[in-house]
């Protein structure tokens, strides 16, 4: 069994809201927003690897103050950060650049630092503690990956995490070839805010549903809506109940779809 536990699932930071990280299981991380504050220092010691989807702060934030936290502890034993080239030159050159926050890449010692970037690719596949991780396309604003995640089991299903994307066929055709066990999937704004949506290369329900009908046929999973703005999360979920409705055939029932919550807990199996 693995188990996913919601840190943060948010679009922004308000009271009861943290951006989005995932600890998988007690020693991985999937991005590192606010949520990361929820976590003790001793869960923060377990943690050796770091899964990034991008650069963006909401997913990064709380990266250099954990390793603050751990730091003392930590010396041997860095901790690996795993992400594409552009999302590890942006932490290095904006973040752990000495100005911003010290380079951990290169402290205490240059031979023995707290932090080491390891650099993937879209397709790219990974082992971690007998998990296997691949990294996902994405379409966003920047370079961005999303993460598929299975157990070490024999045929253990995938937990599949977009990231934040928009429109994107690439990994609807990557997703209907996994067994998939259930699907955590960025909604950022109404359909009220669709323009701003394109934009910013998020999804809003209506595009949520564009991107649903590629599911292949006989397929059914949870999905789980995630990364909806505070402001908009009420008419988020309305309109994405009322999005169900219309989806629901009698050939095809609509998918299942649930508004993703802080603290909640996964067990893949």
């Amino acid at each position: 069994t693995m188990k996913i536990r919601v840190l943060g699932c948010s679009g922004a930071i308000a009271r009861g809201c943290k951006t989005t990280s995932f600890l998988v299981d007690h020693d991985m991380l999937i991005d590192a927003g606010t949520g990361v504050g929820d976590l003790t220092r001793e869960e923060m010691l377990r943690i050796d690897d770091l899964f990034l989807t991008h650069a963006h702060l909401d997913h990064i934030a709380y990266l250099p103050l954990m390793l603050d936290t751990i730091a003392a502890s930590r010396v041997g034993r860095p901790l690996r950060v795993h992400a594409l080239p552009h999302t590890l030159h942006a932490l290095h050159q904006h973040l752990f650049n000495d100005l911003i926050w010290p380079d951990f890449t290169r402290l205490p010692t240059p031979d023995n630092p707290l932090l080491t970037f390891h650099e993937l690719r879209t397709g790219d596949v990974r082992q971690c503690q007998g998990r296997t991780v691949e990294a996902l396309p994405a379409v966003h604003s920047i370079p961005a990956v999303g993460y598929a995640v299975r157990g070490p089991e024999p045929g253990a299903p995938w937990w599949v995490f977009t990231g934040d994307t928009e429109r994107n066929p690439a990994l609807w055709q990557r997703i209907n070839q996994l067994d998939v066990h259930s699907l955590f999937i960025e909604t950022a704004f109404s359909n009220r805010e669709s323009e701003l949506a394109q934009l910013s290369r998020h999804l809003s329900p209506h595009t949520l549903a564009q991107e649903l009908a590629h599911i292949a046929p006989g397929r059914r999973y949870p999905i789980y809506i995630t990364h909806t703005k505070p402001s908009e999360t009420s008419v988020i979920l309305s309109e994405i109940t009322q999005l169900r409705a219309a989806m629901q055939r009698p050939d095809r029932p609509a998918p299942e779809l649930r508004l993703l919550h802080a603290g909640d807990v996964f067990d893949i199996f």
